[in-house]
């Protein structure tokens, strides 16, 4: 079903979400910052809908070229209805950085891939205050931009509440746990494939795909 929707979220990247998400007992709320036309929220949604549960999906769907605006919430709404999970998506129409001051509802699992800038990205991990020990963090383009990876290097890799476990692709996993030196080292040890994926954004705004053939980048698109 998320296959027929247009978005960034590769197969592997919709499997580690998927997986995780099924790791939540009964009745568990997911919540997703940044929808675009919903490819992850399907994902999310078919296993709320298998085990009672709930996805709270927050995207302000900004009018502009860049991010849709109207068109996209209405392509986003479609989907819902086509993948049948409109009864378990809760739509917050806002930005997540306006709709988290007033926020007082708990959560079990918290998906981010909203606006890519450092200030953001940092605001949006504080979301994290709202989730039991142990749950689910994940950070899409997380070692694909600029903005992301500087927020993880400034916010997460010297925090005392957020475990590095692994990547697919740019998307990373953490838990809400103590991290040990060992997991902070894991964090630094992805910065040069970070650079790479810098690298080879620059050659493709140059128009230098064959050089990106070099190191392994044979797409016309961004690495994931």
């Amino acid at each position: 079903m998320a296959d027929k929707i247009p978005g960034w979220l590769t197969r592997e990247q919709a499997r580690l979400l998927h997986d995780e998400a099924l790791r939540l007992p009964p009745g568990a709320t997911m919540l997703e910052i940044g929808s675009h036309q919903g490819r992850s929220t399907v994902v999310l949604g078919q296993v709320a809908r298998a085990g009672g549960g709930t996805v709270i999906a927050i995207d302000p769907f900004v009018e502009g070229r860049l991010f849709g605006g109207t068109p996209t919430r209405t392509k986003f709404l479609r989907h819902l209805e086509e993948a049948d999970v409109v009864d378990v998506v809760r739509h917050v129409e806002d930005y997540s950085t306006r709709a988290r001051p007033g926020w007082d509802e708990g959560f079990d699992y918290l998906y981010i891939d909203g606006k890519h800038d450092f200030w953001t990205f940092s605001d949006d991990l504080r979301w994290r205050s709202f989730l039991p020990r142990g749950a689910s963090v994940l950070v899409h383009d997380a070692y694909s931009s600029i903005g992301v990876t500087l927020g993880i290097l400034v916010r997460v890799l010297f925090a005392r509440d957020l475990t590095y476990v692994r990547r697919e692709g740019s998307m990373a996993l953490f838990r809400t746990a103590r991290p040990r030196l060992a997991d902070r080292v894991r964090i630094v040890r992805e910065v040069p494939w970070w650079l790479r994926n810098v690298g080879i954004k620059v050659l493709l705004r140059l128009r230098l795909r064959p050089v990106a053939r070099l190191v392994g980048h044979d797409s016309p698109y961004d690495p994931y």
